[in-house]
């Protein structure tokens, strides 16, 4: 991929928004999730991407077995668990019209909490997904957050980038657990988009559930609300945001 084909990155306005935006279709875009529905979380912005005709790969990195209550279901294990997981994510995947061969499980190691490990084994498991699946824009969300795999998300993709140098765009997304970041880059949108975002969340039901018995709203309402207030504090010409810090890496190579 040529540097100057990250042209549009280069853009000194602050925020970059996507529909004002041309992207080239020929920019392969790479999903870093570190649980099933984080790929959801940005999903207006991926079917903007999809709607532009570029390539989109999602590897899932964890089961997110922990995240799932006992009394979901009855009987269930920790691979059960994982299981339901994979399937709502398979299920929004179809909904949202990605090919089956592009979501990829990684199913990296966890620690005892249940959280994505930073240890050996997963940067090397990483690593050969990165090298099978070459991105020119990845996606995933900011290290300043509260989620301890999140962090560490951000810690392998740097290790990983660091011995793989090329052109790449990355952009860390806003979610609800995000502490302080940058809003470089914008997706906005209105009403009717958020519905189907919302319906795109709704399939991940152990994370509906949960929420709507923890704090008395789903999933989909908890993502949203974000997005409702990105935009009003931007003070955007849209109900709802999608927003990323954008960082560039060896703009200077031409791939």
């Amino acid at each position: 991929m040529k540097a100057t084909q990250f042209q549009p990155f280069h853009s000194a306005q602050r925020p970059l928004l996507f529909d004002a935006t041309a992207f080239s279709a020929e920019l392969r875009v790479l999903v870093l999730a570190p649980h099933p529905d984080d790929f959801d979380v940005i999903g207006v912005t991926m079917r903007r991407f999809r709607e532009n005709g570029n390539r989109i790969d999602v590897a899932v990195l964890t089961s997110g077995a922990s995240g799932v209550e006992d009394g979901f279901q009855p009987n269930l294990t920790n691979a059960s668990k994982a299981a339901i997981r994979e399937a709502e994510q398979r299920a929004s995947c179809q909904f949202f019209g990605l090919p089956e061969d592009r979501l990829t499980f990684l199913r990296l190691q966890e620690d005892a909490e249940g959280h994505l490990e930073a240890s050996e084994p997963n940067l090397e498991r990483l690593r050969a997904f990165w090298l099978a699946h070459p991105a020119d824009v990845v996606f995933l969300p900011h290290r300043n957050d509260t989620n301890a795999a999140h962090r560490r998300t951000d810690a392998l993709f740097r290790q990983v980038v660091a011995a793989h140098p090329g052109p790449l765009a990355a952009l860390f997304n806003r979610d609800p657990k995000t502490l302080v970041m940058r809003d470089d880059v914008m997706t906005l949108f209105a009403e009717a988009e958020a519905e189907w975002k919302g319906r795109l969340l709704r399939f991940h039901q152990t994370q509906h559930q949960r929420n709507l018995r923890t704090r008395g709203h789903g999933i989909d309402e908890r993502i949203l609300r974000v997005n409702r207030q990105t935009a009003a504090r931007l003070k955007v010409p849209a109900e709802y945001a999608e927003s990323f810090e954008l960082e560039l890496f060896q703009l200077n190579a031409t791939g």
